[in-house]
């Protein structure tokens, strides 16, 4: 008997489970499997599994389908139950309201931050034009791709005479 149960909970296993229009891993546990979500990271993850009182240990694909849409509207209504602190778009510019930003809007959202910053001619956004470093890194000795290397010009300009030297 107890190995017919065993074949039974195989069935119920989803090895791929669509949630947000992402195919997550089955096999992996629940907060580790909803970091592949963009705009979902651990912490955003453990708090909705927090809030759907799931044992964050089990694997996502063992959950019934009602359970994963328990998570799926947790997340989804994340902004609303978790602390202001936790969201990714904390006092939007144009709002000033808190959100919680996932998928494709994530990348236009991060896109019109970009475009509204070299509009109004910040430090940073004159950094994103000129491609250069935007968070204060050092720009000297690394990040140099791209660019011409003295190095490489001196050596260009030696060769370049000597067979200006060789062809007289």
């Amino acid at each position: 008997m107890p190995e017919e149960e065993e074949e039974g909970e195989e069935e119920e296993f989803q090895y791929i489970v669509r949630m947000k229009n992402t195919d997550l891993d089955g096999s992996k546990p629940v907060p580790y499997a909803l970091r592949n979500i963009k705009g979902v990271g651990m912490r955003v993850a453990e708090i909705a599994v927090n809030f759907t009182d799931l044992d964050p240990t089990t694997r996502i694909g063992r959950l019934e389908d009602e359970k994963i849409q328990q998570l799926e509207k947790a997340i989804d209504k994340f902004c609303d139950d978790a602390p202001a602190w936790a969201v990714n778009r904390e006092k939007d510019p144009v709002t000033g309201e808190h959100h919680h930003v996932l998928k494709n809007e994530l990348n236009t959202v991060n896109r019109e931050d970009i475009n509204r910053m070299k509009k109004i001619s910040c430090y940073k956004g004159v950094r994103h034009e000129k491609g250069l470093k935007v968070r204060g890194q050092k720009t000297k000795s690394n990040g140099r791709t791209g660019m011409e290397l003295g190095v490489e010009k001196k050596l260009a300009k030696a060769q370049a005479q000597e067979e200006a030297e060789e062809e007289e």
